[in-house]
């Protein structure tokens, strides 16, 4: 690059640093500090400078903390770590220099193209996650996890800068929003009540960095900063699926897992998260090349900047073509052995099923489920339960309302409440369709060929769950034998405060 071709005039344009740094165009400004792209006259090449303000500047145990932070990034090396080249200051102003990428932010791509490919996305995650690891390992902890910070270069490669400077500048917690959190969009609950962080906190921001990257927008929106930041504090992280439903349970999960509210509930450390990533990333392609008909050409369909990411992330081909090999072959048997052998009433000889694959089935029967061996009293709007199969949607079976939603056990000392469906006959269902009148609620299914069960413990391991259902939620089964008799177990409830419950208007059986 022989001259400047981006950015913008800024204050200090033209100044040089040192006397070696001449700054000439304004690359970003946050409530800290000015990056410049400037020119390295010395070695004659580009470098991003990132100059403190002047009211930052002038405070000396600032300036200090500066020092000392410049020094501790500066040992962090890795090829997803933007890499520190020299720091020092000028007429009292304190700056970092940085190597230049030139490229666009991670939050420029996700404005520029929306929902990123799910392996992309994936690999981006993967690539962020090792740039961070790579911080922990020197117990830096970056504090300020966002797409802003993620800068992409020309070979595709993601790199993370701007370590460890808001964790330095710390003081007061919300109190100094603008300067110590930036956007909230990201930050951690802990980190948002002024608590104590570590890696940890990472782990949530780069969950939420994840979820943007799948859905196109940041889970959270309010009329100001602390408005964003009392809703990671205090609301649940809405279901990547719903809003991409073709992303694998396998990646939501880690969404989920590392967005948890409570720190020990998250992954404990990156590692543990990367191993995660990764095995959702060889589900992606897998999923992505079985959809093409051909394993081969899995590989081929990813472009040549996402392959070099695959290679980058340590992601192993051998390991996707075995994934890829295993699902062709699983394919092949299947269509060796026919349908019948996975069809109720299927002899493999080519006789009839007793219900065909897919088909809708009848529900005859519905009772309310309110054990008291688990805190009920065998009522919960029992009269009222036929409605969920009435075949009706302006009739609704609804549960008692209680006075907390995140599981029953809070509010009456149970673990949830639940309505009863009847098949009729034994089917194997491959799905369950539930129509309420408010999303939000969470569910375990289970299943019984006969009974029905009366005590929770007698249905059994759940054939099916779900978390942050929608108003109209489908839930797919595992079941391994047929059943007649199909558990929905409630387990949080949704509504205003005080009243939580869930109305379910119809539900609906699918067998197959």
């Amino acid at each position: 690059m022989s001259e400047a071709t981006t950015g913008s005039a800024g204050p200090l344009t033209g100044t040089l640093l040192s006397g070696r740094y001449r700054l000439e165009t304004k690359l970003g400004s946050g409530g800290m500090s000015t990056v410049y792209l400037a020119r390295d006259e010395t070695l004659e090449r580009w470098v991003a400078s990132k100059v403190l303000h002047l009211e930052i500047s002038d405070q000396p145990d600032q300036i200090e903390r500066f020092r000392r932070e410049a020094r501790a990034v500066a040992q962090v090396s890795h090829p997803n770590v933007v890499a520190v080249i020299d720091a020092g200051e000028d007429g009292g102003r304190p700056y970092i220099v940085f190597e230049y990428c030139d490229g666009e932010t991670l939050k420029q791509r996700i404005e520029r193209l929306g929902q990123l490919p799910l392996d992309e996305a994936a690999a981006y995650g993967i690539e962020v996650g090792r740039g961070l690891q790579a911080a922990h390992a020197r117990r830096l902890v970056h504090r300020d996890v966002k797409p802003q910070n993620v800068l992409i270069d020309a070979e595709g490669r993601a790199k993370v800068t701007d370590f460890g400077i808001a964790q330095q500048l710390e003081q007061d917690g919300l109190t100094r929003t603008g300067r110590v959190l930036g956007t909230t969009d990201y930050v951690s609950p802990e980190q948002a009540m002024g608590q104590s962080v570590d890696a940890r906190s990472d782990i949530y921001s780069l969950g939420v960095v994840l979820y943007e990257m799948l859905t196109g927008d940041v889970p959270f929106k309010a009329e100001n900063l602390v408005g964003v930041a009392m809703k990671h504090v205090n609301e649940r992280m809405p279901d990547v699926q719903r809003r991409r439903p073709e992303a694998s349970s396998a990646l939501a999960a880690v969404v989920e897992r590392s967005t948890e509210k409570k720190p020990e509930k998250r992954y404990s450390d990156m590692a543990t998260m990367l191993d995660d990533l990764e095995n959702a990333l060889e589900v992606e392609v897998a999923r992505a090349g079985r959809s093409t008909g051909e394993a081969t050409t899995v590989l081929d369909s990813v472009t040549d900047r996402r392959q070099r990411i695959l290679k980058r992330s340590g992601i192993s081909v051998a390991a996707i073509v075995l994934v890829l090999a295993a699902a062709a072959a699983a394919l092949l048997v299947a269509g060796l052995l026919g349908d019948d052998e996975r069809r109720p009433g299927g002899n493999g000889d080519g006789g009839e099923a007793s219900t065909p694959v897919g088909q809708e089935v009848t529900l005859v029967e519905a009772s309310a489920f309110d054990p008291a061996s688990t805190g009920g009293d065998d009522q919960e709007h029992s009269e009222e339960a036929p409605l969920a199969v009435d075949g009706e949607s302006a009739t609704a079976w609804p549960t008692e309302e209680y006075t907390a939603s995140d599981v029953v056990l809070d509010a009456a000392g149970k673990p949830g409440v639940g309505l009863v469906v009847d098949a009729g006959e034994p089917v194997e269902g491959s799905s369950l369709s539930i129509s309420t009148a408010e999303g939000g609620w969470d569910a375990e299914i289970y299943a019984a060929a006969d009974g029905p069960p009366t005590e929770l413990e007698q249905w059994g391991e759940p054939v099916g769950d779900v978390t942050n259902a929608d108003d109209a939620q489908q839930i797919e089964l595992e079941v391994a034998e047929p059943a007649q008799y199909y558990l929905i177990w409630l387990t949080r409830l949704t509504g205003p405060s005080g009243e939580y419950k869930v109305e379910v208007s119809e539900a609906t059986l699918a067998a197959g």
